[in-house]
């Protein structure tokens, strides 16, 4: 599935299983409490906090996923196109970045 398929695929869904979008705002909320869940995985699991026995059925893939729905969702009702703007961030960053990181002694 492309980006754009996927953008589309989530309006359909919204439109006949979620009603309507929620607004912009509570969106925004949605996406920080699902960043936080991934961010709880990661740290729990990869980083140096021990992992919870509640937490160790959670799925970092499901959460990921949860993120780039919110994300599209967020785009979908902003008019954001997010294969196109995908495209601009990696040439900004490709010009910007050509040798900042072949020049940085930490990596």
């Amino acid at each position: 599935m492309t980006i754009e398929e996927a953008q589309t695929t989530i309006d359909k869904w919204i439109k006949e299983y979620g009603i309507r979008y929620f607004n912009e705002m509570t969106n925004l909320g949605i996406l920080m409490e699902e960043v936080g869940e991934v961010a709880r995985i990661m740290v729990r699991r990869y980083g140096e906090q021990s992992e919870k026995e509640s937490d160790k059925n959670k799925s970092l893939e499901d959460e990921l996923a949860d993120i780039l729905f919110v994300v599209m969702c967020i785009a979908n009702q902003t008019g954001v196109n997010l294969t196109e703007a995908l495209e601009k961030n990696l040439q900004k960053k490709t010009l910007r970045d050509a040798d900042r990181h072949r020049n940085n002694p930490k990596l």
